[in-house]
């Protein structure tokens, strides 16, 4: 199933921030991407366009080299004076840009005193490179990019070094934790991201869509279980996270496995993670999509965020 377009315009515009699909579709003519284990962009080449000022906050354009693609980003920040907190937008499945500073997280938090970077995804809109690995399961490059992005925001006399974070949707799941872990980030924030391992949250989707039948969500749990665990597995990265985390479900997600990835995190926690988890009842997979399947996980987010900053005055 080819994911569409992150941004979709109708009548109002709608942003579609979770990605349409995370199943894994095996090659028969083998891997189509190159993703190298040994990716990594801690300090890339960095080229900064003139800020603009805008009505209510500020804008200015960056370029970013890792691993040989120029990645190309916006940050907006806030028209308040001071070293802000910073966020970077993860994203998830399929080819999305950059989102605009329109988009209503993005927007309060920046009005909030938070900056934001967004960036194009590899290989989509001005940014170099191949597109999607993550959605033939391979990471690397996706965590590099990641990464690459917050010494970016370190580099900037107007951001808080020590105040930097990462948030996003879906397939987040499995680049945020380990850049997190990597790039020594303050803390990080997610929606309908799986914790458990990525080709299990595959079967997931195919069992919960009725690909092999109505199945209740008990038999769905069995075969989880006796599929074992398979792909891409975040849970040495959780186990490494030494920040706080947010991690937001809607109990009617047929993408993610809600049950499984929050007895992961509980799993995580009692080792002692500074570990929330946020339930929004009968919601979706698109929490943060606008329009939302639940309106109070935009604003939960928000408020998590702000208690876990020190905005400038």
């Amino acid at each position: 199933m080819k994911p569409p377009m992150r941004i979709v315009a109708v009548a109002a515009v709608a942003f579609i921030v979770s990605g349409a699909s995370a199943v894994f579709v095996l090659n028969p003519f083998g891997p189509s991407v190159v993703d190298p284990e040994t990716a990594r962009c801690d300090q890339p080449p960095v080229t900064l366009g003139a800020k603009r000022s805008m009505a209510d906050h500020q804008e200015v354009d960056v370029h970013f080299t890792c691993e040989g693609a120029v990645q190309v980003a916006t940050i907006y920040l806030p028209s308040t004076a001071g070293r802000h907190p910073a966020l970077i937008w993860v994203h998830g499945a399929g080819e999305a840009r950059r989102l605009p500073y329109v988009f209503p997280l993005f927007s309060k938090l920046v009005q909030s005193g938070i900056a934001v970077l967004s960036y194009d995804k590899r290989g989509v809109g001005d940014s170099e490179g191949v597109c999607c690995p993550g959605d033939e399961g391979h990471f690397n490059l996706l965590t590099a990019d990641v990464v690459g992005a917050v010494s970016v925001l370190r580099s900037r006399s107007d951001i808080d070094p020590k105040q930097i974070g990462l948030f996003g949707a879906s397939q987040a799941g499995w680049i945020a934790p380990r850049a997190a872990v990597e790039a020594h980030v303050a803390f990080l924030a997610l929606a309908s991201a799986p914790t458990v391992a990525e080709r299990t949250a595959n079967l997931y989707e195919r069992l919960a869509s009725g690909e092999q039948g109505q199945l209740s969500r008990a038999e769905i749990s069995r075969r989880l279980k006796d599929g074992g665990s398979s792909g891409f597995d975040p849970l040495p990265y959780l186990r490494q996270l030494t920040v706080p985390g947010l991690w937001e479900f809607g109990t009617a997600d047929q993408r993610t496995p809600v049950d499984e990835s929050i007895s992961i995190l509980d799993s995580v926690k009692a080792d002692g993670k500074d570990i929330t988890v946020a339930i929004f009842p009968n919601a979706g997979h698109g929490l943060l999509d606008s329009p939302p399947t639940d309106p109070d996980a935009g604003p939960t987010m928000v408020r998590w965020i702000l208690d876990h900053v020190d905005v400038p005055q």
